[in-house]
């Protein structure tokens, strides 16, 4: 078992925002001991993980409770569930797709900038 402390060293994640996946019930088996600290095992470790990650493609906290929810309720959701992470899934492809077509921008932006830089060093030798 691990203490907050702890757990904020190995997952880079502060104290405060995983008291807040607690709070948010983000976090569905956080342990405490006799005095109310949070005990943190590799369960609880592999939730962070899963929630860290929903998190950095955009899912919102609500929809995350949702599953979260649903996966206290056990076996018989498992079908909504995936169609939860197929649905983000297809999100986070749409976004990939834009980024990728606004790179695309920038790279012939950055392939202008090139040939004008080029054009302006050589006329700057001729002289």
């Amino acid at each position: 078992m691990l203490s907050i402390k702890e757990v904020t060293e190995i997952t880079g994640i502060s104290a405060s925002t995983l008291r807040y996946y607690e709070s948010e019930q983000l976090l569905p088996h956080v342990k405490r001991d006799e005095n109310g600290k949070r005990l943190y095992d590799q369960e609880d470790l592999s939730w962070i993980d899963f929630i860290t990650a929903l998190r950095a493609t955009g899912m919102p906290i609500a929809q995350i409770q949702e599953y979260v929810s649903l996966y206290k309720e056990g076996n018989q959701t498992i079908s909504e569930r995936k169609m939860m992470m197929l649905n983000h899934k297809k999100d986070i492809e749409k976004k990939i797709k834009e980024l990728y077509y606004n790179m695309d921008k920038i790279n012939y932006k950055l392939a202008l900038y090139d040939i004008l830089e080029a054009q302006i060093n050589n006329i700057t030798i001729k002289i």
